[in-house]
Formats: C-alpha cells, sequence, structure tokens
C-alpha cells in the first residue's frame, strides 16, 4: 500500500470502531466530508477502505450466521442478497 492507502486505511479502521462509542453508525460519511473539502484524493482512498471493511463486515456475519445455521444454533439459514450483475466493487 502507498502511505496513502496506509493513512486512510487506519483512519478508516478508527472511525468504523468510533462509530460504535459515539452510536453514530454514518459517522465516516461526515468524516468523508470533512477530508473531501481538505483532500479528494485522500477521501477516496478513506472511502475505498470503508467500503472494503463493511463489505468484509457483511460477508464475515453472513459466514457466521451460515455456520451457526449449519451446527444448528440458529433456525434459519441466511440468504445471500440477490447479484445484480457486476454492482458494487
Amino acid at each position: 500500500m502507498s502511505v496513502i492507502q496506509d493513512m486512510a486505511d487506519k483512519l478508516a479502521a478508527d472511525v468504523l470502531a468510533a462509530e460504535v462509542e459515539i452510536g453514530d453508525d454514518r459517522l465516516y460519511e461526515k468524516v468523508a466530508k470533512v477530508l473531501m473539502a481538505a483532500s479528494p484524493t485522500f477521501q477516496e482512498a478513506f472511502m475505498t477502505s470503508v467500503r472494503v471493511r463493511l463489505a468484509e463486515r457483511r460477508g464475515r456475519e453472513f459466514l457466521e450466521q451460515a455456520l451457526a445455521a449449519k451446527r444448528g444454533e440458529i433456525e434459519e439459514e441466511p440468504v445471500a442478497p440477490v447479484d445484480f450483475g457486476g454492482m458494487g466493487h
């Protein structure tokens, strides 16, 4: 990763962790606005890291639910979203 990507990824991790403490699940959008005013390049790197981290979180939750269903810990298996043909990153 480049220095910008490293910095943006660290900030993304910190912001997503702070959302829980602050109680604002859209804090990253507010931070992105601040970054956009200062550096659109850094803002895009930050948002890429946020999107990737949120996607990983959703994927991990799906995996955990699928495993729990297989083990009989929950009744319903999770349902994957409909594939909209290449949308997303």
